[in-house]
């Protein structure tokens, strides 16, 4: 098994822990914005982690981004759908959906009522979740289908 194939399989398995806490984290999120629940430390604990886990999942993403034989740059690359969407397409919503995830993770800290940091956490990681979902739906791979 070459390495390109280990670092596919390890990215395509990892997106589930990533999307797990982050979903958890947006249930945890409305149930306290929505409650009016304290913000505990096990909330930003969940939080950060699900953070952490979207960065681990990018870095893991850009290294397999310039193995991929499927990301190629060309003049050519723009008119073919399948080399458009992984060399250009992939790349630029899932850091995208980083960015948000990490926006809401730190306006969420920054922020002093409950509710509020409940709010940033829900909406923000929420944005970040549909963009995830499409990133995976565009790639034709099935949202709940690992890589073979």
């Amino acid at each position: 098994m070459s390495a390109y194939e280990i670092l596919r399989h390890i990215h395509s398995g990892f997106r589930f822990v990533v999307m797990i806490l982050v979903l958890v984290a947006i249930l945890q999120s409305l149930t306290g914005w929505l409650g009016r629940k304290p913000y505990t430390n096990g909330n930003r604990k969940l939080n950060l982690f699900a953070m952490i886990s979207a960065h681990i999942q990018l870095l893991l993403g850009l290294a397999l981004y310039f193995i991929s034989p499927l990301v190629k740059f060309s003049k050519e690359t723009m008119h073919d759908n399948a080399g458009r969407y992984w060399t250009v397409e992939h790349i630029t919503m899932m850091i995208f959906a980083v960015v948000l995830i990490t926006i809401g993770h730190s306006r969420a800290k920054r922020l002093v009522l409950p509710e509020a940091k409940h709010r940033a956490i829900a909406i923000f990681y929420t944005l970040a979740l549909v963009v995830i979902a499409v990133a995976i739906v565009l790639s034709k791979r099935g949202l709940f289908q690992v890589t073979a």
